[in-house]
């Protein structure tokens, strides 16, 4: 892939992401469950968006998946990402989401993660 090729890749990719940012919004009762993928790692966040706030995150980053062992690039430690994120949301009274799939196909990895997060308890 070449220069020109990844820079529309990663435009593509900002294009939806804007587009899914337009339709869904985080408030205090149903706050935004915010997904970011690299090709090592996922990430996500659970975010107020009337305040500007991030109530709980989770990634393959965190002590508690570095403890298990797993590589953080696969559906299985996606999963994991997801009902950990579940967990720590309903500790905080969180019982109910908006998907924020951040411009990423809902399939693989991402869909590993809601599916960990509807596994804890979360909603939606």
């Amino acid at each position: 892939m070449n220069k020109t090729q990844a820079q529309a890749k990663r435009a593509g990719l900002q294009r939806r992401k804007r587009r899914v940012r337009g339709k869904v919004f985080g408030t205090a009762e149903r706050p935004r469950l915010a997904v970011h993928r690299t090709n090592a790692n996922i990430y996500a966040q659970i975010i107020n968006d009337v305040d500007g706030t991030t109530l709980c995150s989770a990634s393959t980053l965190s002590p508690e998946f570095r403890a298990t062992g797993k590589i953080g690039s696969n559906k299985e430690a996606a999963e994991f990402v997801g009902e950990l994120v579940g967990k720590r949301a309903l500790e905080k009274g969180i019982t109910a989401v908006t998907f924020d799939r951040g411009g990423h196909i809902y399939h693989g990895r991402v869909k590993a993660l809601a599916d960990g997060a509807r596994n804890a308890g979360l909603k939606f």
